[in-house]
C-alpha cells in the first residue's frame, strides 16, 4: 500500500523519536573557564598526539556539567597546559629527555604546594641541581607516601581519580616508576571510565593512559596520586 506525503512524514518523526531516547549520555571533568551547557574540555588535543580523545558528542539528553575545579587545581591546570610544550626552562631548568618529573613537580607548585627539605629545585634554570623526589618518578612516588599529601590509588581505582591528580607508570612491572604526568580529563560513559595526562617526556596535553599501556609501552601498569 503506498503511503502520502504527510504518512512519511510522520513516520520519519517516530524512528527520530526513539534515536533520541535509545542515545547515551558522557560525562567528562576536564580543565574548563567556564561552565558549558554540554561538558567539553576547553583545550583542544595536540595535533601530534595520536591518542588524544575527541570531543564528546553532543547529544538530546541532558548532560550535567563537568565538576568545577577548584582555584588551586584550576591554577595548576592552566601552567600545566601553558607549559606541556613550552618549557619554563628559565626557571626550573629542563632535564635532557627525562624531564617529566620537573614538570609535574612545577604544576604542584602552581597548585599552591611550598618546597621542602625533600621536595625542592634552586629555580635558576639547573634542573640537575634540584632534589631526587622533585626530578625522579620512584623519588617522588616515596615522597608522596612519605608525606602524606596524597593517597596512592591503583588503575582499578578509576572512579577516585580527578583532573589534577598526578598519574605515574611502571612500563615494565619493575615495581619503581619510570613517568610521571598530570591528570588533565577524565571520562566517563557508562560504566567506562578514560583517564588523559598531560606531561613532559613524549610531550602530550591529552594523551590517554589506555593508549600508554596498551600500545606505546604494552603491557605498563599504571598508578596514581589523589591529592585532595
Amino acid at each position: 500500500m503506498a503511503f502520502t506525503r504527510w504518512q512519511r512524514v510522520g513516520a520519519a518523526a517516530v524512528v527520530g523519536a526513539v534515536v533520541v531516547v535509545g542515545a547515551t549520555s558522557l560525562v567528562v571533568q576536564a580543565v574548563t573557564d567556564s561552565a558549558p551547557s554540554t561538558a567539553v574540555a576547553a583545550t583542544s588535543p595536540a595535533a601530534n598526539d595520536g591518542a588524544a580523545q575527541a570531543s564528546p558528542t553532543v547529544t538530546a539528553t541532558p548532560v550535567p556539567a563537568p565538576a568545577a575545579l577548584s582555584p588551586a587545581v584550576q591554577a595548576q591546570m592552566d601552567y600545566t597546559l601553558a607549559h606541556w610544550n613550552n618549557y619554563n626552562a628559565l626557571a626550573y631548568g629542563v632535564l635532557g629527555e627525562n624531564d617529566c618529573v620537573n614538570f609535574a613537580s612545577q604544576s604542584l607548585i602552581a597548585r599552591g604546594w611550598t618546597m621542602d627539605a625533600t621536595w625542592n629545585n634552586p629555580r635558576n634554570g639547573d634542573a640537575y641541581g634540584a632534589s631526587a623526589a622533585w626530578r625522579s618518578s620512584t623519588a617522588l612516588m616515596h615522597y608522596l607516601a612519605d608525606s602524606g599529601k596524597a593517597t596512592a590509588l591503583t588503575d582499578a581505582q578509576r572512579d577516585r581519580v580527578k583532573v589534577g591528580d598526578i598519574v605515574q607508570f611502571d612500563w615494565d612491572n619493575s615495581g619503581d616508576r619510570d613517568h610521571t604526568a598530570v591528570v588533565s580529563r577524565v571520562e566517563r560513559t557508562g560504566d567506562t571510565i578514560s583517564i588523559s595526562y598531560a606531561g613532559h617526556t613524549e610531550d602530550t596535553d591529552y594523551r590517554t593512559v589506555d593508549f600508554a599501556i596498551t600500545q606505546r609501552h604494552p603491557g605498563g601498569t599504571a598508578y596514581y596520586w589523589s591529592i585532595p
